[in-house]
């Protein structure tokens, strides 16, 4: 019998999705040192930008739900719509919410150059949601490295 601890660390279909997601952040560091030519660590603990976390996250759970359960199993049907809603929210809500922010950020710097004393608000963060291909090659990644780990022996 199988103590709750050992569920945990048995679960392949957790550590295949926190996987993905850790391997999508280590890439989005490794491109911006690549194309950017500069070392950002802490990039690999923000949101956005070149792969979604989220979509190779949960891509590689629905992909290893869909290899072990079945296309047609509703974990399968459940995991497949969370996986879209994340992904639809990513590139929509989230991803206006960035640009409204920078559109905001603009404004607050021309009206400091009026306004001059005791106008100093806080800027906004502007890489919160992803452009489709951030999603795609996310959502690649996560159905990479789910068939990766459930078609290993």
């Amino acid at each position: 019998m199988n103590t709750p601890l050992a569920d945990l660390l048995g679960n392949r279909w957790l550590w295949t999705a926190l996987l993905a997601s850790t391997t999508a952040q280590v890439v989005k560091v490794l491109l911006i040192l690549l194309i950017e030519r500069r070392w950002r660590p802490e990039a690999f603990m923000e949101t956005g930008g070149m792969p979604s976390s989220h979509s190779a996250m949960v891509t590689a759970l629905a992909t290893g739900v869909a290899i072990t359960q079945g296309l047609g199993s509703p974990l399968f049907a459940a995991a497949a719509v969370f996986a879209l809603i994340v992904m639809y929210d990513a590139t929509g809500v989230r991803h206006s919410s960035g640009q409204q922010a920078r559109l905001l950020n603009d404004l607050v710097e021309e009206l400091r150059a009026v306004v001059r004393e005791g106008f100093a608000p806080l800027p906004l963060r502007v890489l919160l949601g992803h452009t489709y291909l951030e999603v795609l090659v996310g959502t690649l990644l996560g159905i990479g490295t789910a068939f990766v780990i459930f078609r290993l022996p």
